[in-house]
């Protein structure tokens, strides 16, 4: 009894550790991209037109140059926004997150976003938290096997003091990353966006995200117009979506394009629609966050007619730059989509209906969680994220009914959210395994409550075909079938040898097991192949149904003994 109290505050002790760890790497994150670009960005603006073009140019280009030779050359794994690396982690790698890849995410995403580029920090600050919980609970005795719950700390607590949002931190973790209500690390998790709040508020304060002009003098007709900016902002976060996934695939394909030149794409891209609308509006919402101009939106101190353009110019400033590989996240511009498209809908309206200034303040707040909530298809985190960043109660039923709305429109067209299409689109379909909570059952568990039964095949040894199939998937070994016949395993290091010199093509024999079978039983069975894969059958049918790797019955094994 006194070894389980033991143990359990030393369980709890460490997780606070972790936890202000990653907080404090959330929160040096967001002082240094904040400095950065208040030292550049902003300060130029000040000055005049001529200066702030070239000025801001040479900042843009030369951050966007500086993060593309880091991730090139240290850490090609920190481009992007971060979360779907963490998820991937989560499922696949028992939640271990490359500590390089942090450090790089941190340096490159902190030149990116202060210089300018039209990204996020909040994807960065959930990376860089779960890279270095995952690794700094090693020192604690937590082996490569033991890191899932690690990695979901400092994920929490990295959102958490990123955003100063503790309870949309726990629903993200719940809903986008375990995916799991009964999961045994949800405490972990509660402790973990608490010990988070708790450092941004120690070091920053505990004011909002956003300073929100008071809403106390509510009407009633903008909840008329509550369904058309909930659609219209959802419609903006899935054309952002589709077209960020389109660009994105043919950056891919472009293999004569540089990785390290890519993120320069996008510098440039906002700063050729920045720079123009800052000539024509006087406004730099297009360049970094835009959170100054979000703000004085929520306080209804902004053109209503300027929102509608800076929407137009904030998407495709982003679609470019997270497409091109940029180092960055995508809440800051979901969220600045959102609210500006409500608040040029409310200014719009007020045309025809009679609208109080606090109208047009919550008409933007729902589109902000209707945007983000388009995209990243969490509801909870989507709702908890706007109230929190902005305290203010009288939203909630119009955040409410614009969730709603948003969730039905962005399910309509498509089944996937933007972080899942990014790993489908890398080749990491997850193969989610939430084996019981015991050895004994999980090892009588049928071959079948864990086999992948989407396996990516090879038809052929045609070179075109294998080597498509190594740059569009990231798998070690690939199924040869011809014709419905199993022909043998072929191994990537294999493959890319037959690619470089031509010669004979080595093909592994392959061994099987139906699907029926338990778990125990196929144990010894993956020593028949050096693949370390089973290939998995129906009895009484050859036909080949699924595939079990090695790697998938360890880490979930390990799962069940974590």
């Amino acid at each position: 009894m006194i070894g389980n109290v033991s143990q359990n505050i030393r369980s709890v002790i460490i997780t606070i550790f972790l936890s202000l760890c990653s907080g404090l790497s959330a929160v040096s994150f967001m002082l240094l991209t904040n400095l950065i670009y208040n030292r550049t960005i902003l300060s130029f603006s000040f000055h005049s037109k001529g200066f702030f073009m070239l000025s801001s140019l040479a900042v843009i280009m030369g951050t966007s140059l500086i993060a593309g030779l880091l991730l090139k050359f240290i850490s090609p794994e920190a481009a992007g926004s971060g979360i779907p690396q963490v998820k991937a982690a989560y499922w696949k790698e028992m939640g271990h997150v490359n500590l390089k890849a942090g450090i790089v995410k941190f340096l490159a995403g902190a030149l990116s976003i202060g210089g300018g580029t039209s990204l996020g920090r909040e994807g960065p600050s959930v990376f860089l938290g779960s890279a270095i919980s995952s690794n700094v609970s090693s020192l604690f005795g937590s082996g490569r096997r033991q890191q899932r719950g690690p990695s979901v700390v400092g994920a929490s607590s990295g959102l958490a003091a990123a955003f100063n949002a503790p309870l949309a931190s726990i629903t993200f973790i719940i809903e986008e990353i375990i995916g799991d209500l009964n999961s045994r690390h949800l405490g972990s998790v509660i402790l973990a966006a608490v010990s988070g709040a708790f450092v941004v508020h120690a070091v920053i304060g505990r004011q909002p995200a956003f300073k929100m002009a008071s809403v106390a003098d509510i009407g009633w007709n903008h909840y008329l117009i509550v369904p058309l900016v909930a659609l219209v902002a959802a419609l903006v976060g899935i054309a952002f979506q589709k077209w960020t996934l389109t660009l994105r695939s043919r950056f891919q394909k472009a293999s004569h394009f540089p990785l390290w030149a890519r993120p320069l794409t996008g510098g440039l891209a906002t700063w050729l629609i920045g720079v123009s609308l800052f000539i024509l509006t006087g406004k730099l919402g297009v360049f970094s966050l835009g959170y100054n101009d979000l703000s004085a939106a929520l306080n209804n101190d902004f053109p209503w007619k300027v929102a509608g353009l800076l929407v137009i110019g904030k998407l495709l400033a982003t679609v470019v730059s997270y497409a091109s590989g940029g180092c960055g996240g995508i809440f800051a511009p979901c969220l600045f989509l959102g609210g500006m498209s409500g608040f040029f809908i409310a200014g719009l309206c007020s045309n025809w209906l009679t609208l109080h200034p606090s109208d047009h303040i919550i008409l933007a707040a729902v589109g902000m969680t209707s945007c983000l909530g388009a995209v990243v298809r969490a509801p909870l985190t989507s709702l908890l994220i706007v109230f929190e960043m902005t305290h203010q109660f009288e939203l909630v039923p119009g955040l409410l009914l614009g969730t709603f709305i948003s969730q039905g429109t962005a399910r309509l067209a498509g089944k996937l959210n933007f972080y899942d299409a990014l790993l489908v689109q890398d080749g990491h379909a997850l193969h989610k395994i939430k084996p019981p909570l015991d050895i004994w059952s999980w090892q009588n568990l049928p071959v079948s409550a864990i086999a992948n039964y989407h396996p990516v095949v090879v038809s052929s040894t045609d070179p075109k075909e294998l080597k498509m199939a190594i740059e569009k998937y990231p798998y070690n070994n690939f199924p040869l079938v011809k014709d419905g016949r199993v022909e043998g395993i072929l191994a990537r290091e294999k493959i890319k040898g037959f690619l470089s010199s031509q010669g004979e093509l080595e093909i592994w024999p392959a061994a099987f097991c139906y699907e029926d079978e338990t778990i125990k039983e196929i144990g010894n069975r993956f020593l028949e192949t050096p693949a370390n894969v089973l290939l998995v059958k129906r009895p009484g049918d050859e036909q080949l149904v699924g595939l079990i790797t090695l790697h998938d019955l360890i880490r979930a094994q390990a799962s069940v003994e974590e």
